[in-house]
């Protein structure tokens, strides 16, 4: 088990290994200095760089976009395996809906991080529904911002294990076009064209993207299993003169997107797995997720001189979705829910045959959810920044202000269907409003302050932040469709919490030390007088290099006072979206990272090699059961589910001024669905797997490309999660060709 006695044990011996000529990082031709950086950070950006990134005063990490380039995946759970602390399970092979935990947090859904794109709360509703249903293509995004551990103040609500901020495209320099597209395996295409251009005044960005597939699972009786997903992204940029007094910018980002995917909450029995992982049952026939996203946003820059600026961001988020899905199957009025029938079909074999398609219903015995819901997410933000300089000192000061609103409006239905000879058919239409009708909404006032002072060597990060949140619920109740207040029920939550955190790093002339201790906080639900997850969090950590392989090690400690478990259909749970208390929970771990070049000082060939290890371990301090038996019965010492205990990702890329051809191999520990100790029963366990990705490309010209990837390069079959029912696939072999025009 590992103590946070540990984490002092580990770092000398990075201190060690550190003390030796400095290197560039892979992938970089820059010096691989440790020096803490004084530039100022834009609004939407938590880093900005590498170098921001190594030099932070808490762990941080920047995926940049040479790095997304390499395999240009449209999955944001293959984009994120090669970063230390960050944990992700799959769903649906294409990383439409991805789950990602860091640093131990619960993954589901990736509700309890904090998640941005340009800088902005980007889950459709932060607060009140943080399960992010809508994730951002990080197919269209320039780089990928990752923040873990302390002095993370400025970015909440969420602070426990940290924030993903996604950097969409920005305004060019100059005249820019591109066209980009591919085809592959299971009918897979992708379209991507990018133009924008600068004048003194104005400038220009638009983009747009569309990936799609036919799927790779196939239905009892036939059907398409994949998806189909439409972006598109304008910027505009107007600003003052450049010999202004006082320079001023402003952007306004438009982003719509929509989306059509034949997936399902239903998996396979395990016999049905090890058969053929890839089929779908009959009953999941009519399943199909419908959603659509619009936004606006505006950001003003005023610089007042070199040592003053605001910039202000108002923003909105309108996010619409219905999945339309297989719920229960009902027999002589009896209903059953799907996780329980595949859990144990020799119990329920009755309806695993209406499941299954091998036995008819004439009506009404499967049931279909309209999971029908809009969301709003509005507000706006403020970043004041003041810094300034002493004969050896470097200052600055940063305070945050946002005020928020968000909103969930559920208003579902449920159609019943009869299923003849494995086809499905409508035979009582359900009710809009007649099984949940109810809007939870969140108003928050949040501001924080970060002091930096640089004092030679030594830079220390003290900060403070606070959440003013009101959670609120009306249900209307499942008999009152047009919402006139018959059987009216409402409740309020109201949290006031101050989040204080404090970092630090120190250089030497080889390596550094960072390290520093953060509260971590999760807001609650609107149920009265629930309170919220909090826990304290430590991390120390060494940055270094020596012959060549630079790198950084990182021991971590969250120590969980209250940890909050959600009710999310998406883990086998009714969808309720209440929480429940988990209690004390221990969750420590390290983090390593190495980068070698295997041919430095070659002119015309480089060959970096990247190895990214992970360890997470976790320890229930307490006994309970867990609502709806969604965690099972948890004893002290029991560790989470859904969290991975090893994982390691290798990468080698083979690079020249004309090609380049890159290999990544991604180990996945085994993980278990319910808390437990010691080994895991084969019926609660996701089995370890490991998944390698190739990828080529070669420039015939300046103008002309052509791209290769291959993914999942020798057609492992493996399963991904047990969850929201049954168990579920990763992608097989998927092949494509592709092209990339630029001007």
């Amino acid at each position: 088990m590992f103590r946070p006695i540990a984490l002092l044990l580990i770092f000398p011996i990075g201190m060690f290994i550190s003390a030796q000529q400095t290197k560039p990082i892979v992938g970089h031709r820059d010096s691989m200095l440790v020096k803490l950086d004084e530039v100022v950070l834009s609004a939407n950006e938590i880093l900005g760089s590498k170098f921001q990134a190594r030099n932070r005063t808490g762990a941080a990490y920047y995926i940049s976009p040479k790095e997304l380039k390499r395999f240009d995946y449209t999955d944001i759970n293959r984009v994120l395996r090669s970063v230390p602390g960050v944990t992700v399970y799959e769903e649906d092979g294409f990383g439409l809906r991805p789950n990602i935990s860091l640093r131990g947090t619960s993954p589901e859904r990736s509700a309890k991080i904090t998640l941005m794109e340009d800088g902005v709360l980007i889950a459709p509703a932060p607060y009140s529904a943080p399960a992010a249903y809508y994730f951002p293509s990080v197919a269209r995004m320039q780089a990928v911002e990752i923040l873990k551990g302390s002095s993370q103040v400025q970015y909440g609500p969420f602070t426990t294990g940290g924030a993903i901020n996604l950097l969409s495209l920005a305004v060019p320099e100059a005249f820019q076009a591109s066209l980009s597209g591919g085809y592959g395996s299971f009918n897979s295409g992708r379209i991507h064209a990018k133009l924008g251009d600068s004048k003194e005044r104005f400038g220009y960005a638009v983009e747009y993207l569309n990936f799609n597939s036919n799927g790779f699972k196939e239905l009892d009786q036939g059907g398409d299993t994949g998806f189909d997903k439409n972006d598109l992204v304008a910027k505009f940029r107007y600003n003052s003169k450049p010999e202004a007094k006082l320079p001023q910018s402003f952007i306004l980002k438009f982003q719509y997107s929509d989306e059509v995917s034949d997936e399902t909450y239903l998996g396979l029995t395990d016999p049905d797995f090890n058969a053929n992982p890839f089929r779908r049952y009959a009953a999941s026939q009519r399943d199909q997720m419908t959603n659509d996203h619009l936004q606006f946003m505006g950001t003003h820059t005023f610089r007042f001189n070199d040592f003053f600026s605001i910039s202000t961001t108002a923003y909105y988020n309108k996010f619409s979705r219905n999945w339309y899905k297989l719920d229960g199957v009902t027999i002589n009025g009896q209903r059953e829910g799907l996780s329980g029938i595949l859990d144990n079909p020799e119990s329920f074999p009755d309806y695993f045959a209406l499941i299954n398609g091998s036995q008819d219903a004439d009506a009404d015995a499967l049931l279909v959810k309209a999971n029908n819901r809009d969301y709003l997410s509005t507000g706006i933000q403020t970043k004041f920044d003041y810094h300034w300089k002493g004969e050896q000192t470097f200052h600055d000061i940063e305070v945050g202000l946002r005020y928020h609103y968000d909103e969930e409006d559920r208003f579902q239905w449920v159609d019943a269907y009869g299923i003849t000879d494995g086809i499905m058919n409508l035979t009582t239409p359900g009710t809009p409003g007649t099984d949940a009708n109810r809007i939870s909404d969140a108003r928050a006032f949040s501001s924080y302050a970060l002091y930096k002072i640089k004092y030679k060597e030594l830079t220390l990060t003290p900060g403070l932040r606070y959440e003013s949140i009101r959670l609120g619920r009306i249900n209307y109740g499942t008999s009152d469709i047009d919402r006139l207040g018959l059987d009216l029920s409402e409740r309020e939550n109201q949290v006031d919490v101050f989040i204080p955190g404090i970092g630090f790093n120190y250089n030497f002339d080889r390596f550094s030390l960072f390290g520093g201790i953060h509260k971590g906080f999760s807001p609650p639900t609107s149920r009265e007088g629930e309170k919220a997850e909090e826990s304290v969090n430590l991390e120390l950590g060494t940055r270094f290099n020596f012959l060549g392989i630079s790198g950084e090690l990182i021991g971590f400690f969250n120590d969980y006072s209250n940890l909050l478990g959600s009710d999310l259909a998406a883990t086998g749970g009714t969808g309720s979206l209440e929480q429940f208390n988990a209690g004390a929970v221990n969750v420590s771990g390290i983090e390593l990272l190495l980068n070698y070049d295997l041919l430095s000082g070659d002119d015309k060939f480089r060959l970096p090699l990247t190895f990214a290890y992970t360890l997470t371990d976790t320890e229930f301090q307490n006994s309970f059961g867990s609502e709806d038996d969604l965690w099972g019965e948890v004893n002290e010492g029991d560790e989470l589910p859904y969290i991975a205990k090893h994982q390691f990702n290798l990468g080698v890329s083979l690079e020249h001024k004309d090609f380049e051809v890159n290999l990544s191999g991604r180990y996945n520990g085994a993980f278990r669905t319910e808390a437990g100790s010691g080994s895991i029963p084969d019926a609660e366990e996701v089995p370890a797997n490991f998944i390698v990705d190739l990828s080529g490309k070669y420039q015939f010209s300046k103008n002309l490309g052509i791209t290769m990837n291959v993914l999942n390069l020798t057609d492992e079959e493996y399963a991904v999660a047990r969850v929201p029912a049954g168990l579920r696939p990763g992608l097989p072999f998927n092949a494509s060709l592709g092209f990339v025009l630029s001007y």
